[in-house]
């Protein structure tokens, strides 16, 4: 086997790292401030989670007090993520702007939600005590 030429290595390596600049210099998602409240919701089945700070609650009918667990926030690219751990499994929450409808009522909400909690997935809307759905306050 021939050995590579060094300028070509170099080259190799500098092509490597083409197109990360774009990445490194991407903002993160700043569109839900750290002091919002942030309430997500789905239905089939019904849930819901309530993030104030770095403590969350979630709720369904057979809950309806709730269950709270401490949670970490982190902004990405093109929304925001909130993870712990609840009943000893892991929970991650994604919350991303878009347009959506929770199928049951006229409400249109400014987020999409989607929920890993261990091996089930959740999906649902998300809006913010700053950020409110739009339509009927109790459809």
């Amino acid at each position: 086997m021939k050995p590579i030429p060094l300028v070509l290595s170099l080259a190799f390596l500098a092509g490597c790292g083409a197109g990360n600049s774009e990445i490194e210099d991407a903002e993160a998602f700043s569109g839900i401030a750290d002091d919002e409240i942030v309430s997500l919701a789905g239905t089939e089945p019904f849930w819901s989670v309530e993030i104030k700070g770095s403590q969350a609650t979630l709720s369904s009918p057979e809950n309806l007090e709730g269950t709270s667990f401490s949670v970490e926030r982190f902004a990405g690219l093109n929304g925001i993520s909130f993870s712990g751990r609840l009943d000893g499994a892991s929970f991650d929450a994604m919350v991303t702007p878009g347009e959506c409808s929770d199928g049951m009522s006229d409400r249109t909400y400014p987020y999409t939600v989607t929920i890993s909690w261990g091996p089930d997935q959740l999906v649902g809307c998300g809006h913010t005590d700053r950020q409110q759905f739009s339509g009927p306050e109790m459809p």
